[in-house]
């Protein structure tokens, strides 16, 4: 035993068999941090994977991060070196601005107001780098009213064709406002399109209080003496438009005076179904259901408003929405029927089924003046349009509709009788209705107040500014000239009237208040 042992095992005090075991087990701790140390290096490996993947990732973004930096600053330089420059506008005579920054301001005005225009601009030059003075917005409202002043006194050219369109307008007091657009029968525009803006002139825009036959007798005097008489004068139903045009046949045989088909299809209908008790009832219903659903979650089907002027020229919208609300009663099972119940639909909205029978019968009547509209608008007057509106109007269910289309093809009938062979002329004031509403909107909510000097620039709203034009226009009429006209067409205002009175009142209450508290 002692013979085959190495030497330096002689002196071990434990057993062989310890002796071995420890062996053993020092192999296996050996072997099994040999397996740890394996698994944590393969996790190494897997993680300096990972890390080398985000790396590269990083390292692309970064690369597109530094080509984007580049590119962003070549733009920079770029726009350094080509700053942007505005077209050459030298100033007018007299003015701190030329004839295009004049017309961009005019033109955005006509659109969004002056005070917005003020602010786009600023806006707008801004966002451009561009350093500019800007003009402000009662600089610009002066600007169009000059062009209003100076569209009034543009003569026009002679012609034996020219055909009148008068009207009145009123906002809030005793003054109403008298304008005449004037268009040549020779120039309408070809059958399928309507008159627009730039196709008529604006002959005058006269304020006044009274509006009897000799005064509206003597407007057309004067524009007749400046104009000549012309063919026709085309007006709504008021009898001192249609009385006071009698005096240009004095200067001319074969003037004639025509009544608006709009108008007239109002009337007529007002005349069918005005003083209809169920028509009164209908209404009245349409006003208690107005204030009963407005603020509750059937507000999305309130009724529209019933105007208070004009209202059986406006009444379409009021068929149109009891007709949307009858068929929406008719169909439960509607996708836009999720907001509301059927019993809460039935309580509220439930009485039009009563009204059924005669909404269809207004609501056909409706479509006939919609249809006879459309082809005057579209068409004009010419011999034959009596038979065109036949046609266009077809076959009615209803009695009520079947009277009012015959009254109205009557109407045109009679009209044409007025003509010429061959001879075409417009029918409907629309465009100037339409030339009223675009002078509303530009005084936004100064239309509510009474008339002011922005009655000035009425006629430039029915032009395209142009440079040349605003060149011509500034050169003929100057700020004295505007001044002269509000003073000579308004006299003091309404709004300068409530100033006044305001003024005054507080300083007499300023007077008494001092005067009570010196005694």
């Amino acid at each position: 035993m002692s013979a085959s042992c190495p030497k330096s095992t002689l002196g071990f005090k434990s057993p062989l068999r310890v002796v071995a075991w420890f062996l053993l087990r020092s192999r296996d701790l050996k072997a099994e941090k040999c397996r740890r140390l394996k698994r944590e290096l393969d996790t190494s490996k897997r993680l300096l994977s990972q890390r080398e993947l985000e790396l590269e990732r990083a390292t692309g973004k970064l690369l597109q991060l530094r080509r984007e930096i580049r590119q962003l600053l070549s733009r920079q330089r770029i726009a350094r070196e080509r700053q942007f420059t505005l077209p050459t506008d030298p100033p007018l005579k007299s003015h701190g601005y030329g004839a295009r920054m004049v017309c961009l301001a005019v033109e955005l005005a006509q659109i969004v107001g002056f005070r917005a225009t003020e602010r786009v601009l600023k806006v707008v030059f801004e966002w451009f780098g561009v350093k500019q003075k800007l003009p402000s917005f009662t600089t610009i409202r002066h600007w169009v009213q000059r062009l209003g002043v100076a569209a009034l006194n543009e003569s026009i050219e002679e012609a034996d064709d020219w055909v009148w369109l008068a009207d009145h307008s009123n906002q809030i007091g005793a003054e109403k406002v008298m304008a005449v657009l004037a268009i040549r029968s020779s120039e309408l525009p070809s059958l399928g399109h309507a008159i627009k803006h730039e196709d008529v002139h604006v002959l005058t825009v006269q304020p006044g209080e009274t509006w009897k036959k000799e005064n509206v007798a003597d407007v057309y005097q004067q524009l007749a003496q400046r104009y000549g008489a012309p063919r026709a004068v085309l007006m709504d139903g008021a009898a001192e438009l249609r009385e006071g045009a009698e005096i240009l046949k004095k200067q001319r045989s074969d003037t004639v005076t025509l009544q608006d088909f709009k108008h007239k299809a109002a009337n007529l209908f007002k005349a069918l179904i005005g003083k209809n008790a169920r028509f009164i009832e209908f209404n009245t219903q349409l006003g208690k259901t107005r204030s009963a659903i407005q603020q509750t979650e059937l507000a999305h089907l309130t009724p529209p408003s019933l105007k208070q002027k004009a209202r059986f020229m406006n009444l379409g919208r009021q068929l149109e929405w009891a007709s949307v609300v009858l068929t929406l009663l008719k169909h439960p099972e509607a996708r836009c029927q999720q907001w509301i119940t059927p019993k809460r639909l039935e309580d509220k909205l439930g009485w039009l089924r009563g009204f059924a029978d005669d909404l269809a019968v207004w609501y056909e009547c409706q479509q006939v003046i919609h249809t006879g509209l459309k082809l005057i608008n579209e068409q004009g007057l010419s011999r034959g349009t009596a038979k065109d509106l036949r046609l266009a109007i077809g076959k009615l269910k209803h009695h009520l509709s079947q009277k009012l289309a015959e009254q109205l093809i009557a109407f045109v009938a009679e009209a044409e009788e007025c003509l010429k062979e061959g001879e075409r002329l417009p029918l409907s004031t629309e465009i100037l209705e339409s030339s009223f509403a675009l002078y509303k909107q530009l005084e936004r909510q100064h239309s509510k107040g009474g008339f002011t000097s922005l009655l000035a620039s009425f006629a430039a709203l029915l032009r395209k500014p142009t440079p040349e034009l605003i060149r011509r226009s500034f050169a003929a009429v100057s700020t004295k000239d505007v001044k002269l006209w509000v003073q000579q067409n308004l006299g003091t205002t309404l709004n300068a009237k409530r100033m006044i009175t305001y003024r005054e009142m507080k300083q007499l209450e300023k007077n008494v208040t001092i005067s009570v508290a010196l005694t």
